[in-house]
């Protein structure tokens, strides 16, 4: 039998969610309590889940500090209404599962076990949510390590391309000869592997403006902002 501990703010919440799980001949209530005291109850009773009230915000800190426990309880989070937001707030909480706020009382049991089995149920959209943020993270990740290869003077070609700067435009910004500008662009495509200028500056995009504070300042020249 799964121990399980029941953590809201709300009593009503607690009674209600315990006594629903306390029918199911899996799952044994070893207590409820407040999300202030989740984490005391958790070293003191050792739930193998922790059900917690996610209608609040502010309460994922609380799932937050359980997850980061050890040996830390599977959470498993209720009353979500299933938003993209909520769902990567979730998951970056480190939450192993969640009951949606329209969900049926069955509902509660079978997403508690998944939970415990390491499986997630979800709809079809929120996996598309979840597929689709973790592509992106591996898209970021590969720009961060294309970008961290070029050197600080490359970074500052590769800002100025983005600005729809010519060679001789960016040899002027950084004082410097136009055919060294063509070296480090050259250097830059080939790092990148890509052909174009416009595709060394797309891909770089998001990275430079997340990187801007790093980069030297520019020193301006006549005519280039």
């Amino acid at each position: 039998m799964l121990g399980v501990l029941v953590a809201s703010e709300v009593k009503l919440f607690q009674d209600g969610i315990a006594a629903l799980l306390d029918h199911a001949d899996c799952v044994r209530i070893v207590g409820t309590t407040s999300l202030r005291h989740a984490l005391a109850n958790v070293a003191q009773l050792h739930p193998d889940i922790v059900l917690f009230d996610a209608t609040r915000p502010g309460n994922l800190e609380h799932a937050r500090a359980l997850t980061d426990w050890t040996p830390a309880p599977k959470v498993v989070a209720f009353g979500v209404g299933e938003t993209a937001t909520e769902l990567l707030a979730l998951a970056a909480a480190g939450v192993a599962g969640y009951v949606r706020n329209d969900a049926a009382p069955d509902d509660v049991v079978r997403v508690v076990l998944s939970a415990m089995r390491g499986e997630l149920v979800c709809s079809p959209r929120a996996a598309a949510t979840l597929y689709n943020h973790l592509a992106l993270l591996s898209r970021d990740s590969c720009d961060e390590s294309s970008s961290s290869s070029l050197s600080k003077r490359e970074l500052q070609i590769a800002v100025l391309l983005d600005r729809g700067l010519s060679n001789k435009e960016i040899a002027r910004a950084l004082g410097i000869q136009a055919t060294t500008v063509k070296n480090h662009v050259h250097n830059i495509l080939d790092k990148l592997n890509v052909r174009r200028r416009g595709e060394a500056a797309a891909r770089l995009r998001s990275v430079l403006r997340r990187r801007s504070a790093e980069y030297p300042a520019l020193p301006r020249a006549n005519g280039v902002s």
